[in-house]
């Protein structure tokens, strides 16, 4: 009998790098899946987590078809029974309490999608919530505030421009282990090896030796929370020795006194005892930031998951505009996606357009923090939450508080969840619809594209067909229109066909659109070969920056053009983007925007406290994982042990506790018992757990994650600790006490 092989190429959707798969399939199974050694931008790279692809497709635990709770029992039912059963618990609670009473948690994988960043929303009015959650409050959300404030727009992330750069500084990061995070790049192990073949030099700053910071030129071990102290300092330095000399953007900043008058109470003296670092130390990297040809300041989630988040996240963007380093090749830059659209003025960026409604948490970027979601659960009152929508997240593993908002959940009226596991936060759905496997679906990265340290476009077919598993954008196109009225019958392909003939119209009518003025049926006839975001797609691609404009220009992009080139196009290095890309109410870039100088202010005064004695606690990851999400493969857990914690010799023996005994860690939010592994990989007075575990609870269908369930170490997180400006909760510099079980 003959078998049939195929060779397929696609863009691997487990984390934020993007890299290309070279993936063979024989008789409709995968049998290889490796690095394409012709992608444009990965050329080859793979970490371990891009080969399991189908091992996650093949997992037995994975959901196929729609399951429902009956009682004490789950059971698999028909896509129409499982719709008609969430018509059926949803909408009562909209039409008798009101769209709020329905809050909606969206996870990090979403990003990882095409339905999520297209389809989301449209569910969202749909339902007509102001109680909406996210996993960017507990990661990224200072950034979008900083930018907001300085650029005008919360998306408006530069990246630095790791490939030209002469000397990176880092802080809070570590891409060797999570493969780059609001900077998306493959091979970091490879880029930061040609900076310093270059001549380039890597400074990392953190409070445990990473695998980042081993490959260092220099590591800086740092308090845990103290980053915009030390980030404070080097402004000071920069105005104090007339280092600073932002260039060609200096007529275009305001607010650069300001920020010089405010910083001369950061200087290295006043800091380096909060912070853990010489004085010394941070006037020579100042010194040395500006010297350098080309420089940029890199911070990461370390940096946003503390107290002053947005404060540091702020002061990133400071030094790198201080140095001449913003919008400058080799600095910190502004991609320029495929499906990207012209900035446009409009209402400057403000936050706290409402509140939530029990500790009146103000609003960022249309959500609210998720650390207070049990609170809108549990608390009586108009408005309180009594149904959730959760879309591909595991918010009692990954947001503060755990145990709280396990125990809130139970006590909802109604609760669905789109994914594809029966997990610790899904085992408390109604109804679980599950998406099918990313091998059975297209994909393009709409979210990481606008983060790369590249122009980059790359699309992905389908490389295994789907067997009675439903689209996720017809999932989501149905719940939204339960939500709104038509009901569970109505058909969501006419629904997405009115979507895109609608965007179709607006840009004809648009003077600024590529496409005004042309006839809607030809622009819908070109797209109506393809359906759902594959169209939407096609239709940004051709309008976008470097797009065809529907046969004006043969060689601009199109669906049709990504699928010809396999292997990506490249669209070149990043290019200066300013001032084109500012959208603030004056047009230029505000340096010190009122909220941020507030906050600032707020800081300085804790140089007069004495810091907190005792343990910090903080969190890390491995390459084998993606917080809690990828721990039901065999192949990725398998060996070692990895949910452990880290702790200094001096602090173990203060403890009491040896190497690879057990210890109680343990504060007023919570404790967990863990395996201990005693190490000079970590400063004194800090230990190390990493986040993301924490199977063992009752109710999951996780076989090989509840054999190696490790610690959920978000039950020792408080959801009364955030950066006040963005929300985001501090999950960073924990207070614990350690000691011998």
């Amino acid at each position: 009998m003959s078998q049939t092989t195929t060779t397929t190429f696609r863009t691997c959707p487990l984390c934020e790098a993007t890299c290309g798969l070279e993936v063979t399939v024989r008789d409709g199974a995968v049998t290889r899946i490796r690095g394409d050694r012709e992608d444009v931008f990965s050329g080859g790279f793979i970490c371990p987590k891009g080969s399991t692809l189908r091992q996650l497709h093949d997992d037995p635990d994975r959901l196929r078809a729609p399951v429902i709770r009956r009682g004490d029992r789950r059971e698999q039912v028909s896509w129409e029974e499982a719709f008609r059963m969430v018509e059926a618990g949803l909408r009562p609670v909209i039409e008798q309490q009101g769209g709020d009473a329905v809050a909606a948690y969206l996870g990090n994988p979403n990003s990882h999608t095409m339905a999520g960043p297209l389809y989301l929303k449209p569910l969202l009015k749909a339902i007509g919530t102001k109680n909406i959650f996210s996993a960017t409050t507990v990661d990224q959300m200072p950034k979008h505030v900083s930018s907001g404030l300085m650029f005008g727009h919360p998306d408006s992330i530069p990246v630095p421009d790791i490939d030209r750069t002469g000397y990176l500084l880092m802080l809070g990061a570590n891409p060797l282990v999570s493969n780059g995070s609001l900077a998306t790049a493959p091979d970091w192990p490879g880029r930061i090896k040609a900076l310093q073949e270059r001549g380039g030099k890597l400074v990392v700053v953190d409070p445990r030796r990473s695998r980042t910071a081993r490959v260092a030129d220099e590591h800086l071990f740092i308090r845990p929370g103290t980053d915009a102290l030390l980030l404070f300092a080097i402004v000071a330095v920069l105005f104090e020795e007339d280092l600073a000399s932002p260039g060609r953007l200096s007529d275009l900043t305001n607010g650069i006194a300001e920020v010089a008058s405010l910083a001369v109470r950061f200087s290295p003296e006043a800091v380096a005892g909060r912070c853990g670092v010489p004085a010394e130390t941070i006037r020579r990297i100042a010194r040395e930031l500006a010297a350098a040809p080309t420089g940029v300041v890199y911070g990461r989630i370390g940096t946003h998951t503390v107290e002053f988040g947005t404060v540091a996240s702020w002061l990133v963007d400071v030094i790198n505009l201080l140095i001449g380093g913003l919008d400058a090749p080799g600095g910190a830059m502004f991609p320029l996606a495929a499906h990207a659209r012209p900035p446009r003025p409009g209402r400057p960026f403000r936050t706290g357009r409402w509140t939530s409604r029990v500790k009146g948490f103000p609003e960022v970027r249309g959500e609210l923090p998720v650390a207070t979601l049990a609170d809108e659960i549990e608390t009586p009152g108009d408005g309180r939450v009594r149904a959730l929508v959760t879309v591909a997240g595991n918010p009692v593993l990954s947001t503060p508080d755990g145990a709280h908002l396990d125990r809130a959940l139970a006590s909802l009226d109604f609760m669905v969840s789109v994914d594809c596991y029966i997990n610790e936060t899904t085992r408390h759905a109604d109804v679980i619809l599950p998406p099918p496997s990313p091998l059975s679906r297209s994909h393009y990265d709409f979210t990481f594209s606008t983060l790369s340290v590249r122009n980059i476009a790359n699309f992905s077919p389908p490389t295994l067909d789907r067997t009675g598993e439903m689209e996720e954008w017809e999932i989501l196109t149905r719940l939204a229109l339960i939500a709104s009225g038509p009901g569970a019958e109505a058909d969501p392909a006419l629904a997405d066909a009115w979507g895109i003939a609608s965007t179709v119209n607006q840009a004809i009518n648009d003077p600024d659109s590529p496409i005004s003025g042309r006839d809607p049926e030809e622009i819908l006839g070109h797209l109506n070969q393809y359906r759902g975001p594959v169209r939407i797609l096609d239709f940004l691609l051709r309008t976008g920056p470097y797009g065809d404009r529907f046969g004006e220009d043969p060689d601009g992009l199109s669906v049709a053009k990504l699928i010809e080139h396999p292997h990506g196009i490249d669209l070149g290095p990043l290019q200066p983007r300013l001032p084109e890309l500012l959208t603030t109410a004056s047009g230029k870039i505000e340096l010190a925007p009122a909220p941020i100088m507030e906050e600032a202010a707020r800081l300085a005064t804790t140089l007069d406290h004495a810091p907190v004695n005792g343990l910090l606690l903080v969190g890390r990851r491995h390459l084998r994982s993606n917080n809690s999400w990828m721990h039901n493969l065999e192949v990725l857990v398998k060996g070692k042990e990895r949910c452990t914690l880290q702790m200094h010799p001096d602090d173990a023996q203060a403890a009491d506790v040896g190497d690879g005994e057990e210890a109680k860690v343990a504060n007023s939010t919570g404790a967990v018992t863990v395996r201990v592994v005693v190490t000079d990989d970590i400063m004194p007075g800090v230990v190390s757990l990493p986040h993301g575990w924490g199977h063992d609870v009752p109710g999951t269908q996780l076989g090989v994650a509840a054999r190696r369930p490790g610690v959920n170490s978000n039950l020792l997180t408080s959801g009364r600790s955030l950066d006040t400006l963005s929300g985001n909760a501090v999950l960073n510099g924990i207070p614990v006490v350690v000691s011998r079980v």
